[in-house]
């Protein structure tokens, strides 16, 4: 059972970030595992219809921090400390998924495997491994 549902990931998301928009959403939680769509607009793309290397990475944090509260549950001040990322193939479309896992839960760090992929695409157009420091447990 997750400790943090997409419903109450929009809610917090939408509350937390006033100038997000209604872009991007939660779609999946899963114990370790989290979804997200984005809905691409011009604010996104690069010469070319290419979603831009920033929004992939944005995504990709976002996802992973999502994956981190399906077991923690609301932890805001949970923060990236590192994010590497490998573009695959160019990312050309209407919207985007990314699909974050976690392949490892610790005290202090968290590190999840991101996949990024164009919706309705089979291949993964970016790839990721983004580590997040865990807050203190008092």
């Amino acid at each position: 059972m997750t400790k943090f549902t997409a419903e109450e990931a929009n809610a917090f998301l939408t509350a937390s970030f006033k100038n997000r928009g209604a872009q991007n959403q939660v779609v999946t939680m899963e114990p370790g595992f989290a979804v997200m769509r984005l809905a691409v607009d011009d604010t996104h793309l690069r010469p070319g219809g290419y979603i831009s290397g920033p929004t992939q990475m944005s995504l990709a944090d976002s996802v992973a921090y999502m994956a981190i509260m399906t077991l923690t549950g609301l932890e805001p001040m949970t923060v990236t400390s590192n994010l590497n990322i490998n573009f695959l193939r160019p990312c050309i479309g209407a919207a985007v998924v990314a699909e974050g896992r976690i392949l490892k839960m610790g005290q202090a760090l968290a590190v999840i495997e991101v996949d990024i992929r164009v919706e309705g695409a089979d291949k993964p157009s970016s790839h990721a491994i983004v580590t997040y420091a865990l807050p203190r447990k008092a």
